[in-house]
């Protein structure tokens, strides 16, 4: 940034995942700007434990909603503005901050990405992030393809920046002797879904550390009780462990906390399709992608089809120890040396430019209004960016406190629920 530009950096996150990615990212893009967090709320909103696991304190925070930040003096004097939300999020925000910003002299540059990897619905979210300055690509993969799909309905390519994953860090993996061999099952809120289908994993875990009473197991948790990620959890392994046929062995460990710091005593990093998985492979740690339900879309681990980490837990078992390949990892980023060095200057000369052109997404009134229609009055907007009348708009207020009253008492029955029950699990097998 020129020394003349605003020296602060925005991040709208609407939960602690996507926190942890737009927080990164604007650690990436700005090192030296202070770092403004704006929640969305709702049901996502990070907890204070969940900030603090992500283990970046922002200088500000504050949690409002969309229609709030709308009209939020603050935001359009920001540098730089990290969109961390879902795609249909990010183009409200678009349609109605560029209404907003419309005739300023100066506006926040603008940029938008993916959380992790983009294994399906990539045209329908890659369209909803049309019209930012900047998107950002976590791959050469994913720069190649959005560019081609932006290029195909005549937004600019040149907006597409290559970068990576902006927490792919750590220190190198080294086998330590000091300590027993340790696997770590990274768990998903949402994959697989059915409750048969988790318990199934937790019990072929489970078998794993009987079958191997050197090593540590550890179920490496998303959330506590009571708390929400991006993706509905239906059936927490926390809740299902009480449902194991057999009496839980003692080298199986349930753990939460920050990913970067169990991945430092990890040697065996198992997963369906987290995120956690390039994590991992990124610090050469032994990498597997379960292939128990199949290789499949509905699962996500098709997209690591030629990793050469797809393996079962029968694998595991047996002694495998997938290693990603090189040819592979370097076309997701991973191992790329500074991946936000284009993205920094791209964003630079953004700011640096003076007047920028009004913020418009792909998807107008005119192009798409029964859509982009939609989406906005999900967040009580209208067509014009300004809030709707009634209980959506100017009524949101009393609705908002009553739904939070509700949602009050049941995160006061979850709590209950996770002392009585949960808690006592959680001490018996020795999580933190």
């Amino acid at each position: 940034m020129s020394p003349s530009t605003r020296r602060s950096i925005a991040v709208i996150a609407d939960s602690d995942t996507r926190w942890k990615w737009g927080a990164s990212v604007a650690r990436q893009l700005a090192p030296g700007h202070t770092l403004d967090a704006y929640f969305l709320r709702g049901r996502s909103t990070p907890t204070e434990r969940q900030l603090a696991e992500v283990g970046i304190t922002p200088d500000s925070q504050r949690e409002l909603s969309v229609t709030d930040l709308v009209g939020s003096e603050e935001l359009a004097e920001a540098a730089v503005v990290v969109m961390a939300v879902a795609g249909g999020t990010v183009l409200t925000l678009t349609h109605s901050l560029g209404l907003a910003w419309e005739g300023r002299q100066r506006r926040p540059v603008t940029v938008s990405g993916y959380v992790g990897v983009v294994y399906e619905k990539m045209v329908d979210g890659l369209m909803t992030r049309a019209g930012t300055d900047v998107v950002l690509a976590n791959s050469a993969y994913d720069a190649e393809r959005f560019a081609a799909a932006f290029a195909g309905v005549g937004v600019d390519p040149g907006s597409v920046v290559e970068c990576a994953l902006p927490f792919l860090d750590g220190a190198p993996y080294l086998p330590s002797g000091e300590r027993p061999f340790t696997v770590t099952f990274a768990v998903q809120p949402s994959v697989p879904k059915g409750r048969a289908e988790r318990l199934r994993l937790l019990e072929r875990a489970a078998g794993h550390a009987r079958r191997h009473p050197g090593r540590q197991v550890l179920i490496k948790l998303r959330s506590l009780p009571g708390e929400h990620t991006t993706h509905v959890e239906a059936d927490p392994y926390q809740h299902l462990v009480g449902e194991l046929g057999e009496p839980a062995p003692a080298n199986l460990q349930l753990v939460h906390g920050n990913m970067s710091e169990v991945l430092d005593r990890t040697d065996l990093l198992v997963t369906v399709s987290s995120t956690a998985a390039l994590e991992a492979m990124h610090r050469g740690i032994p990498t597997a992608v379960l292939t128990d339900f199949g290789v499949r879309e509905a699962h996500g681990n098709h997209y690591f089809l030629h990793s050469g980490c797809l393996a079962s837990w029968d694998d595991l078992d047996a002694g495998a120890l997938p290693r990603a390949r090189p040819e592979w990892t370097a076309t997701q980023g991973i191992g790329k040396a500074d991946a936000y060095a284009a993205a920094r200057e791209r964003v630079s000369a953004l700011g640096s430019a003076g007047s920028l052109p009004v913020l418009r997404p792909y998807y107008t009134p005119q192009r798409a209004g029964i859509y982009l229609e939609g989406l906005l009055s999900r967040h009580g907007l209208d067509l014009a960016g300004r809030p709707l009348p009634g209980p959506s708009g100017g009524g949101r207020g009393r609705v908002r406190g009553a739904v939070r009253r509700v949602a009050g008492r049941g995160a006061k029955r979850l709590y209950g629920v996770g002392r009585r029950r949960v808690a006592p699990a959680l001490r018996r097998w020795g999580a933190v």
